[in-house]
């Protein structure tokens, strides 16, 4: 069942100790079937050095498990929130990645400083409200994914593709989980820059016609960057 995705969700999670972005058990991605809406997603505590795409678990919209032999990351009910309020969604992936980590134990949305950033980013990477003692005892994953949600508000998700969860660490998605773990790249080194411009002393972010032009020659309909698929 859902062989291909499977492998791709595997390949992305092997990826993000690849890119230095997970040590030992930590850090997820999952992948989305749009056509049956199942989803697949790396199983809980079990080694990247080991993991192959038959251990990946399949779920449905709900949590329930499809098939596998293992239990769904603890961090799925954050994931299946997030593919049930925005339809885009492909591919979503949490990390404690260390640059991007700090901001959110610092509970700081990061800046838009420079143009690296406004390639990937339209506007501030948000870092949500800490969550309640309530909220932390019970339902914890599902009210991880309220405080993203709430913290996009009116966002468009693949326009800001993440959000930093206070005191936690960030969560990122795309159009699949390749996409999605590219923005978890993107981010960290994003995450890395604006926290050398802070220590030289640069507070204030670029100004927004600087960011609006290397947003969308990148991105929406009159973007060019890049070639023609024809031309490829």
């Amino acid at each position: 069942m859902l062989e291909k995705l499977k492998n791709d969700v595997c390949k992305a999670n092997l990826e993000l100790v690849e890119k230095g972005l997970v040590i030992h058990t930590w850090g997820n991605v999952s992948g989305k079937d749009k056509k049956s809406g199942l989803i697949v997603i790396k199983p809980s505590g079990v080694s990247y050095k080991s993991m192959k795409a038959d251990d990946m678990v399949v779920i449905d919209e709900e949590g329930i498990l499809v098939e596998g032999k293992y239990k769904p990351s603890t961090d799925a009910p954050t994931h299946l929130l997030l593919y049930r309020t925005y339809e885009s969604l492909g591919g979503v992936v949490h990390t404690h990645s260390s640059y991007a980590t700090s901001w959110a134990q610092a509970g700081r949305a990061i800046p838009p400083f420079g143009t690296t950033h406004a390639d990937h980013f339209y506007g501030e990477v948000p870092c949500t409200r800490i969550l309640t003692k309530s909220e932390t005892e019970k339902d914890y994953e599902i009210n991880t994914g309220k405080i993203i949600i709430e913290k996009l508000g009116e966002a468009d998700p693949l326009t800001v593709p993440s959000v930093l969860v206070n005191g936690h660490g960030p969560f990122t998605w795309g159009t699949d989980a390749d996409n999605a773990v590219y923005n978890a790249v993107a981010l960290e080194e994003i995450a890395k820059l604006a926290f050398y411009t802070v220590l030289l002393g640069k507070t204030e972010p670029i100004d927004q016609y600087l960011l609006d032009k290397h947003f969308k020659r990148k991105h929406g309909k009159d973007a060019y960057y890049g070639q023609d698929k024809d031309n490829i």
